[in-house]
């Protein structure tokens, strides 16, 4: 399969029609692809004809949605005609392969891979931090990183009060940022520790079960792997930062779904830790869970399933007057990918996404 070249339309529509969409799923049969489908109805979105597609390997497995049997269909020449909306969740390489068939055909596509999040003619987007960005779409969104999404979300609120000077971080990763196989690994390999066993991973570079390990993607020529310059880049674009200083460390752990990060953001002026408490409790997305008298702050628990993402342990840096420290736990498969993605679609259709 040759990638296909970009071909963006000229000028874009600015949102949808005001009727029900036909809406396709690329990817459908993947974890992102099967929350994407309750998220569909739980939010109820205008939905018209919904069409599952996959890789041809997939092709014919039976999906219910509201009720009803959808058969998987694949993605194949001509599928994208008469669609309005191409949910995309499967691989970089897919995407860039259909995307710019899609809008040829005159869907708009918000894509969840990589592909194009750091093309400067399309527009990356976290509904909270940068919706005006989605409006200058040429028929192609990309949803960003499961773990800048998290964290732009803490970020933008208290860079709108002030200036970043730097940020350094480090993610705690669940199972589910490598998709539905990892996840059932993890479950497979810790029942062979706890039996005795030795595990051994098939999916994953190395076993997750009571272990953990720097992320396994690529490694770039200064020493970051690729997820780590992800956060870099992307995190630049969202915000609209271009020299925004950020260092991130990314790690693998044994957490099936919700990823997790520790957070020193420094400032150019000292930010009073009330304040950026005050600022959080009320921020869009973030639910603040904070009870330092029990020493309980945000885990993957309390986010699991859920829309918001969870900050607490908010404190003053110890060694820098200017810092800021904080931990937040997010829904990898919900915030991190399949409800900003619906977020986006939401925008575009004047609606207010919750």
């Amino acid at each position: 399969m040759t990638p296909s070249s970009l071909s963006l339309r000229q000028s874009p529509p600015v949102r949808f029609p005001r009727r029900p969409l036909r809406v396709a799923l690329l990817g459908a049969t993947g974890a992102v692809g099967q929350e994407l489908l309750n998220l569909l109805a739980q939010r109820q979105f205008p939905v018209a004809e919904l069409l599952p597609l996959a890789s041809p390997r997939s092709a014919g497995q039976q999906l219910v949605w509201q009720g009803e049997g959808l058969t998987v269909q694949p993605v194949q020449e001509g599928c994208f005609e008469g669609i309005d909306l191409v949910l995309a969740s499967a691989g970089g390489s897919v995407s860039r392969f259909w995307a710019p068939q899609a809008v040829a055909a005159g869907a708009v596509v918000i894509d969840n891979s990589s592909a194009f999040r750091l093309d400067p003619t399309v527009p990356l987007v976290v509904p909270e931090v940068n919706p005006a960005a989605a409006f200058t779409h040429r028929g192609l969104i990309a949803n960003p990183n499961c773990t800048t999404i998290l964290l732009s979300l803490a970020l933008a609120p208290l860079a709108a009060r002030r200036p970043i000077r730097r940020v350094v971080l480090s993610t705690y990763q669940s199972a589910s940022g490598a998709g539905a196989r990892a996840m059932e690994e993890l479950r497979q390999l810790s029942r062979t520790v706890l039996e005795g066993g030795e595990p051994q991973s098939s999916v994953l570079p190395h076993s997750l079960a009571f272990n953990l390990f720097l992320h396994n993607s690529p490694l770039e020529p200064n020493g970051y792997c690729e997820e780590e310059m992800k956060m870099l880049n992307e995190t630049r674009k969202i915000m609209d930062l271009p020299d925004l200083r950020l260092s991130a460390t990314c790690v693998r752990v044994p957490v099936l779904r919700a990823h997790s990060e520790a957070v020193n953001i420094e400032f150019l002026e000292p930010f009073p830790v009330e304040e950026a408490r005050a600022l959080l409790a009320v921020a869009p997305g973030v639910e603040l869970i904070e009870d330092f008298e029990a020493n309980r702050f945000p885990m993957p628990i309390d986010v699991t399933g859920r829309d918001p993402v969870a900050v607490g342990r908010i404190r003053q840096d110890s060694s820098e007057p200017n810092a800021l420290e904080l931990w937040l736990c997010g829904d990898q498969i919900r915030k991190g990918a399949a409800l900003n993605a619906i977020q986006i679609a939401e925008l575009l259709l004047g609606e207010v996404g919750s």
